[in-house]
């Protein structure tokens, strides 16, 4: 795992959920266009995370229009585990199972 990168990219996620909910409590014209801008930035960088965790420092450093492409998509229900249905689902925490 590229952690550097991971880092950058979660932090920016970061930065941008604190503005967006800032903004929300604080600015009254605040509305759905900027609200769209600001959960798209952080799903790019939230997705960049994920989708460019195994790229080398290197490949970030020259990432392409293909690579941006890439890792900017959404990661599939499977990769993060969100398949699994309630029924399908532990009750107990791993560590607690025995």
């Amino acid at each position: 795992m590229n952690k550097d990168a991971v880092l950058f990219h979660l932090r920016e996620a970061l930065q941008e959920l604190q503005r967006t909910i800032h903004a929300i409590e604080t600015d009254k014209e605040y509305g759905r266009e900027e609200f769209t801008v600001g959960m798209g930035h952080l799903y790019h960088h939230l997705n960049t995370a994920w989708h460019g965790q195994d790229a080398t420092r290197e490949r970030h450093q020259v990432a392409t229009k293909k690579d941006f492409a890439k890792w900017r998509i959404f990661p599939k229900d499977s990769e993060l585990m969100l398949d699994i249905t309630w029924d399908d689902a532990p009750l107990t925490p791993p560590n607690d199972r025995k």
